[in-house]
């Protein structure tokens, strides 16, 4: 079996963008950006019941990249 990697979508690519910048004010603490991502996350925050903490940014910078490998080795992500 062999892997042929794709090019990743472009839905793929804004949605890491998107994760490694929340990551990035989350984990290291940016104040001036702090305010500006809080009112986009307070609804996920309420519903789902997660905390803006850094463990959560560190998360999403893990998960940036991994979205990006899975996008470029399984069809259709």
């Amino acid at each position: 079996m062999r892997l042929r990697p794709n090019p990743p979508r472009l839905v793929t690519v804004v949605l890491a963008v998107a994760l490694a910048a929340l990551g990035l004010v989350l984990a290291l603490p940016i104040d001036a950006a702090l305010p500006l991502v809080e009112p986009i996350l307070e609804p996920l925050v309420g519903t789902v019941g997660l905390n803006l903490d850094r463990e959560l940014g560190y998360l999403c910078l893990f998960l940036s990249p991994s979205l990006l490998v899975a996008g470029s080795l399984l069809p259709g992500i």
